[in-house]
């Protein structure tokens, strides 16, 4: 059993991870999966996620004048599809979030960044397919 956060109201629950995709919040009563859809995250979720949460996680950190940026979206979005349950995937809006830009010293855009037990395990700048970024996620992973 591992804490697992609700994509939905970001309560700590005890899942399995091997049933994730069956798995519901005993808060709020939604799937602990979320659609595999990329969390929109500032610096309190991220935060929690970084420190509460047992998932691997990978952070774009993006700006929406961001042209290579706009073009990987997309391909993000596909990647969570395809990593999640197993890799929860975040969004931070680095024109939104500056600190944390700052903080974790994204220097361009897009940066992708692999947490693992809330520390930083790889990162990669430049906009990338979907299919690289699920190979260079489980690649990280191993």
């Amino acid at each position: 059993m591992k804490n697992i956060i609700c994509p939905s109201c970001w309560a700590v629950n005890r899942a399995d991870p091997q049933r994730l995709e069956r798995a519901v919040c005993g808060k709020c009563g939604l799937p602990l999966a979320g659609g595999h859809a990329p969390l929109h995250l500032d610096a309190t979720g991220l935060e929690r996620l970084l420190l509460r949460d047992s998932l691997p996680l990978l952070v774009d950190f993006w700006a929406p004048w961001c042209g290579p940026c706009r073009v990987m979206g997309p391909a993000f979005e596909q990647a969570a599809g395809l990593l999640g349950p197993t890799v929860r995937l975040g969004k931070v809006n680095t024109e939104e979030q500056q600190a944390l830009g700052a903080r974790y010293g994204v220097q361009s855009i897009p940066t992708l960044i692999l947490f693992r037990d809330g520390r930083e395990l790889a990162r990669q700048s430049g906009a990338m397919r979907a299919g690289d970024i699920v190979t260079w996620t489980r690649s990280a992973l191993r």
